[in-house]
């Protein structure tokens, strides 16, 4: 495998090359954050984007890493002053992706992943932001109840919550540009790798890479 993705777009002589959004969304209990733990592993050029939540910490999680933790008063007053790209209050928790580091990093030209939850890709597909979306799927609902008893982290109530939640998602899955099933682990991680790799070949991303001599620009 490629050991960095290298997002680029049509851009004027000499101005810099602007990154790539990657933006991956699931249902809870799919997987999606393993994936991108796998994929980030894989392409160490690839930028994470941490997003923001009132929900409080699992055990393993580190704050500034797996998320920003924030009060719920300091996530409100961010909304107010316009600092999310996207935000959503998901299973009784606020979460939000920081628009000035988003931006930041792409207008560097890293390539960049975002884990985010159906509400908030929704919002950004709306919004006309030119980004790659893909939709991890479990293989069927059953998988996912059993997922989500394994994480043993919410109670019988929650997890009702979480499956009716699915059952829409899902079925809005259509609108995201790839459907990727998370039957196994690593099988799921290559088909994510691949979609990747061939979004950065896309003709208007290497066009003006390639020597003018071809006569392509």
């Amino acid at each position: 495998m490629s050991s960095k993705v290298q997002g680029a777009g049509r851009r004027a002589p000499g101005e810099q090359k602007r990154g790539l959004l990657f933006v991956i969304s699931a249902p809870s209990g799919a997987g999606k954050t393993s994936i991108c733990r796998e994929i980030l592993a894989l392409l160490p050029g690839l930028s994470p984007s941490v997003s923001y939540t009132t929900r409080t910490m699992r055990l393993g999680e580190r704050d500034g890493v797996d998320y920003h933790f924030v009060p719920l008063g300091v996530f409100q007053q961010m909304v107010a002053d316009g600092a999310f790209v996207e935000w959503a209050q998901v299973h009784g928790h606020c979460y939000g992706t920081a628009r000035a580091s988003l931006e930041q990093a792409r207008a560097e030209g890293a390539d960049v992943l975002l884990e985010i939850d159906y509400q908030g890709a929704a919002q950004l597909r709306s919004s006309g932001l030119d980004a790659v979306f893909i939709f991890i799927l479990p293989p069927g609902m059953d998988e996912l109840r059993r997922r989500l008893d394994y994480r043993n982290t919410d109670d019988e109530e929650v997890i009702a919550r979480r499956l009716a939640n699915a059952v829409s998602e899902i079925s809005a899955a259509v609108n995201f540009d790839y459907l990727v099933v998370n039957d196994v682990l690593e099988q799921a991680v290559e088909k994510v790798w691949a979609i990747m790799t061939a979004e950065t070949m896309r003709t208007d991303r290497v066009i003006d890479t390639l020597p003018e001599e071809f006569g392509l620009k």
